[in-house]
């Protein structure tokens, strides 16, 4: 789960690390008084889940209150295209009013799962503010790594190590350390995926604090943190993958003209490559799990449908928790529901899949039925005009 700047700046405060001063807006008149008990002089940062906003004219430097209402009023409403965004761009519907400093360096941090690994790993570099695929890319000598011990986390040697490495001095390198060792500690407590401070900044006077941040959140975690749930932002998800979580459906859409049904991820990922491989391209990734029942696969089919790009349906599922006369029914209920007048290729093996067959031949619809998944995803790329 995706969290906003000013969100996660207040987990990270929470846990100890210093961030700038402000407050979130979603009015221009709440833009000016935030910038007034804040003494003038601030920085406007649209609020939306993606990066790269201050390329796009989403993070404006104003001198006093009056200019910071004008800003906010001409930046609240508006669609904000980044390199993340695509080029439909997001809506900007709050902003965060923050206190301007006066920065001497621009660090990174960044803390994530490395696979290799198996554990978490904490990323440093001197080349703050720019994009740390970029750094690794062309400068890999600028970015240092340190492991994250399963029960002990980050040790402080680990940290101060880090800060000199950066470069840093003290008693600057002290505090940089210490905001490693409170990021790692907010990173395990939180459940979090991705936590990211880029910049991390020290300012003239010699302080360090958390410029920007990011911080994404286990959505398999979330039991543990009901409280975290409230920061979800709906309006800042694509509207099928809102209306797929409500019934316990992974969906994201994807480009294509395929839509795709499985259970299981690594099947989906299976399939998508396949259909690739047939020569068509995916319109998104559905997985309806290992123990959908009728209505989840009604309500599934409901999503695919939904979106206008798909011309044909692929439904290839492993009969395991999930068996394939379970599937057949809820299948044949959504067509039927749906009036679908796509086509329909579905693959299934597993339990019940001769039961299943049989239900799907004696329906009286239009299913088109394949043995194996290139057979499968050779038909459905024909059905679909690609």
């Amino acid at each position: 789960m995706k969290i906003h700047e000013y969100q996660a700046k207040n987990l990270l405060a929470n846990a100890g690390v210093p961030v700038p001063r402000g407050e979130p807006a979603l009015t221009a008149p709440d833009a000016r008084a935030v910038a007034e008990r804040l003494g003038g002089r601030v920085v406007l940062k649209a609020q939306i889940h993606a990066g790269g906003r201050g390329k796009g004219g989403g993070v404006k430097v104003v001198s006093d209150a009056a200019e910071a209402e004008r800003t906010a009023e001409a930046m609240l409403g508006m669609t904000l295209v980044t390199a993340q965004t695509g080029p439909a761009g997001r809506k900007v519907g709050r902003l965060l009013i923050e206190e301007a400093l006066d920065l001497d360096r621009e660090l990174y941090v960044g803390i994530v799962i490395d696979r290799a690994l198996a554990c978490p790993v904490l990323m440093a570099s001197r080349a703050g503010g720019m994009d740390i695929e970029q750094v690794a890319a062309e400068t890999p000598e600028l970015l240092l790594k340190e492991a994250l011990d399963p029960v002990a986390g980050l040790r402080s040697f680990q940290a101060r190590r880090l800060a000199y490495g950066l470069g840093l001095e003290r008693p600057v390198a002290g505090r940089a350390a210490a905001v490693m060792l409170a990021a790692a500690t907010a990173f395990r407590d939180l459940d979090a995926s991705l936590l990211e401070i880029n910049p991390l900044v020290v300012t003239d006077a010699g302080d360090v604090l958390a410029l920007d941040a990011k911080v994404n959140l286990d959505d398999n975690a979330l039991f543990r943190h009901p409280e975290l749930r409230e920061l979800r932002d709906i309006a800042e998800e694509e509207a099928l993958e809102v209306e797929a979580s409500k019934h316990s459906l992974s969906y994201v859409r994807l480009d294509g003209r395929i839509g795709c049904m499985v259970n299981g991820a690594g099947l989906a990922m299976a399939t998508m490559d396949i259909i690739h491989l047939a020569g068509g391209e995916p319109a998104n990734f559905l997985d309806v799990g290992g123990g959908a029942n009728a209505d989840q696969i009604r309500n599934a089919f409901r999503i695919l449908m939904a979106d206008p790009n798909v011309t044909a349906v692929l439904i290839n599922i492993f009969g395991g928790i999930l068996r394939c006369d379970v599937l057949a029914e809820g299948v044949i209920a959504a067509v039927r529901e749906l009036d679908v007048q796509l086509p329909v290729v579905i693959r299934m093996e597993g339990t019940n899949v001769d039961t299943g067959k049989k239900m799907l031949s004696e329906s009286g619809l239009n299913f088109t039925t394949a043995d194996t998944m290139s057979e499968a995803a050779e038909r459905v790329v024909a059905l679909a005009g690609v």
